[in-house]
């Protein structure tokens, strides 16, 4: 009864799709069926082409499926990240978390096991705000919180981060922590929850 992972994410220079990958690796060992998913870009192309790493990420990651509601629905469990502006999500995680309602009121959104990843340009520059902020939509889906929180040593190795799983970015575009490990460890974290759920529905 393998658990299905939607590995959800934003991201304008690659660190967020860097996340993504190694979440479904993690997802992965464990025997997960796993969709990375991008959200849709909704900044004006010559914002894009004036940032010479953004111009060179949508291009390598044209391929990349779009996520859409149905997505949601096939998924047992989610992991979102996306990078912090303001110490809040980007505006095209919050866009597309903004067309979720249906589902919502349907029901559909409820008893998902979520968990969360973020990145930003400081230590201390809105990653677990930025976090938090995703886990409130949650909370009003009725979904199930997954944070790693201090379950494992990695964590502490990648910045002690309980909510999830976040890193620094300099300004050359280079992850400042390890993060790796600890990005993987999430995601079996996440998907050994979705798998006590499901087995607890069945």
């Amino acid at each position: 009864m393998s658990v299905k992972l939607a590995v959800i994410y934003y991201s304008s220079t690659g660190t967020n799709y860097q996340l993504a990958k190694w979440a479904e690796e993690g997802a992965k060992e464990l025997g997960a069926e796993v969709r990375v998913l991008k959200v849709p870009e909704l900044a004006p192309q010559e914002a894009i082409n004036s940032n010479p790493l953004w111009k060179a990420h949508v291009e390598a990651t044209q391929e990349v499926p779009t996520v859409t509601l149905d997505d949601l629905e096939w998924a047992d469990a989610y992991i979102f990240s996306v990078p912090t502006r303001f110490g809040n999500m980007a505006a095209q995680m919050r866009q597309f978390l903004d067309t979720t309602g249906g589902l919502w009121f349907q029901g559909k959104l409820a008893n998902k096991v979520v968990s969360a990843m973020s990145s930003a340009q400081n230590p201390h520059g809105g990653q677990e705000a930025t976090i938090l902020s995703l886990y409130t939509n949650m909370y009003h889906w009725g979904a199930i919180v997954a944070a790693p929180g201090y379950t494992d040593p990695v964590t502490f190795g990648a910045g002690g981060n309980p909510y999830g799983t976040s890193v620094t970015v300099d300004p050359e575009g280079k992850m400042v922590e390890d993060v790796k490990e600890a990005v993987k460890y999430q995601a079996k974290r996440t998907v050994t929850v979705a798998q006590w759920v499901k087995e607890g529905k069945e």
